[in-house]
């Protein structure tokens, strides 16, 4: 059975294609379930007018559905709370010289 850390690590393949940086350490997932064959995440964008808002989602649910043991992957787009630079990941802050 798919865990959250399966669902994490496929997560941290998928970029975000205007910053070349994966969607879990820019702190996009703001939650992650899984409930036997079903995913749901929870996550948002940098702004809510992100053009590349659809392909992130679509790139996002292609990483998830290839876990095996995945029937169904639910992405919800959040915005409260809006994202900020504060929620990425300690090692992402600190290559960013923001840590």
């Amino acid at each position: 059975m798919v865990t959250v850390d399966d669902v994490k690590a496929a997560l941290e393949g998928v970029h975000d294609p205007e910053l070349d940086l994966d969607i879990l350490n820019l702190g996009l997932i703001y939650d992650v379930a899984v409930y036997g064959q079903r995913v749901d995440v929870e996550m948002t964008f940098t702004s809510p007018m992100c053009p590349a808002g659809p392909a992130i989602v679509k790139d996002a649910t292609a990483a998830i559905d290839a876990l095996d043991g995945v029937e169904e992957t639910n992405i919800e787009i959040v915005w409260d709370p809006p994202w900020t630079m504060e929620m990425m990941s300690e090692d992402l802050k600190f290559m960013l010289g923001r840590g």
